[in-house]
């Protein structure tokens, strides 16, 4: 088998442009069904200001894009992207903003027990499909238990402090590499796209960028 491409994937559990970009990126290696992949979801939060209880979301959307008319039309866009990609986005139905800390631990330790993917996509579809609030911890410990976790070691280890800290270093290696923007999908270490690209797209960066010289 060939030696798989590492693509490192930095988003955000709340940000449903990763959703998409998550949809998009698999569409690409499904395209090259001669390659192996090895996809590492990275940590990013489209805003860290968020308290650990979160925020209402009428209040936050208000406070933070003021005029929600123009936030409607952008959601009934992404409703009809997201149609075309599976993801049945329903943002009618989230009452909450989460702060993302935790669920960005709980997919850190999803990775060492070789559920990461299952993880993100089920945070993912909690969130924009179900509307539940992904920063409580009964629903990340459910969450956990959908995937196959160890709900009692996971219910633990939300309860203290652990893996704070390297989430938070990653996401602020992050920044210092200039990432601004999510999803941000980097290839083979070296060579980077930001923006939820239709698949072709990820598909030919994939080509030119990780696959020469692999």
């Amino acid at each position: 088998m060939s030696t798989p491409v590492v693509i490192d994937v930095v988003s955000d559990v709340v940000c449903p442009w990763c959703y998409v970009g998550k949809k998009r990126l698999e569409a690409a290696m499904r395209m090259l069904p001669e390659q192996n992949f090895a996809v590492f979801w990275r940590p990013f939060q489209l805003d860290p200001t968020i308290p650990k209880e979160g925020l209402p979301r009428k209040t936050y959307l208000e406070r933070k894009f003021g005029n929600l008319e123009r936030l409607a039309q952008t959601h009934a866009q992404l409703v009809e992207i997201g149609k075309a990609e599976g993801i049945a986005f329903a943002f009618e139905r989230i009452t909450r903003s989460p702060n993302t800390l935790d669920a960005h631990r709980l997919i850190r330790w999803a990775q060492e027990a070789g559920k990461q993917t299952e993880m993100v996509d089920r945070l993912f579809a909690l969130y924009f499909a179900e509307g539940a609030d992904i920063g409580n911890h009964e629903v990340l410990i459910k969450a956990a238990v959908d995937v196959g976790l160890d709900g009692a070691l996971v219910t633990q280890l939300l309860a203290t402090g652990a893996d704070l800290d390297p989430v938070i270093a990653e996401i602020n290696a992050a920044g210092k590499m200039g990432i601004t923007g999510v999803p941000t999908f980097i290839f083979a270490s070296r060579y980077a796209i930001s923006g939820a690209h239709p698949a072709e797209t990820i598909k030919k960066a994939i080509e030119q960028n990780a696959l020469t010289n692999h």
